[in-house]
């Protein structure tokens, strides 16, 4: 199996803290990489460094055989490599139709009439095709997780890196969560990295799962093997717990 994004030794710093710290990892196309950790690990910066958003300091960020570090994020996008956000920020003063458009418009390169068919086709395909002309304030929390999903497969990616989009949902939109990303991988042949706290959701989702702590990288493995690593557990429990 081919390896569609690889991650060579990647370094962070900012000042004097190493955010992340020699950090190594390969999505295998047509995969579900879990990316996991306690608060603080390094998750979210190195996300930010596959994305393009970030430089690392040091190593090396490749897309399939195409080197793309430091690429910054909108020519990332368009290569192919596109992230979701903790912190959902739709256009506020856009419907949510239009926030679809403007994310096609940016990274998919068709023309207007292209992006907007596409923008309606990936609403429809997150559900949120029947509340396109409403604006993104009267959605939950879900349904503003479900439009940045949206807006993300509006720019047509080849690697989607999904940032804690079950985290905060309900059990029924956490299951309903699950079944959009099992469709991303499945029929849009999407591969994904995913950082997550929802454990349920990793060991459902993900085939295999790295594991950060302080920056570094410490397991790597199938999720049943993670669960039990004492290394993992000291991580997030503490070592008493290990």
């Amino acid at each position: 199996m081919s390896a569609v994004l690889r991650a060579d030794g990647l370094s962070k710093r900012f000042g004097g803290l190493k955010a992340v710290d020699n950090v190594s990892l390969t999505l295998d196309e047509g995969r579900i990489l879990g990316l996991i950790g306690p608060n603080g690990a390094g998750k979210s910066t190195c996300f930010s460094m596959l994305a393009g958003s970030t430089s690392p300091t040091a190593g090396r960020v490749f897309l399939g055989d195409r080197e793309i570090t430091g690429l910054p994020a909108f020519r990332a996008a368009r290569g192919g490599v596109v992230r979701t956000h903790q912190i959902v920020r739709p256009f506020a003063n856009l419907t949510i139709f239009e926030n679809a458009v403007v994310a096609a418009v940016q990274c998919s390169g068709l023309d207007h009439a292209g992006a907007r068919a596409l923008a309606r086709e990936t609403l429809e395909f997150a559900g949120l095709a029947a509340r396109r002309n409403e604006y993104p304030a009267g959605l939950t929390l879900a349904g503003r997780k479900r439009l940045e999903m949206a807006r993300a497969l509006a720019c047509a990616p080849k690697v989607l890196l999904l940032d804690e989009v079950i985290a905060g949902v309900n059990p029924a939109e956490a299951q309903e969560m699950v079944t959009l990303i099992l469709r991303i991988r499945d029929e849009r042949k999407v591969s994904i990295i995913m950082t997550e706290h929802v454990m349920a959701a990793v060991m459902r989702l993900c085939e295999r799962v790295v594991v950060l702590d302080a920056g570094k990288l410490i397991a790597a493995g199938e999720p049943k093997e993670i669960v039990q690593n004492p290394e993992v557990i000291a991580a997030y429990l503490g070592k008493k717990h290990a």
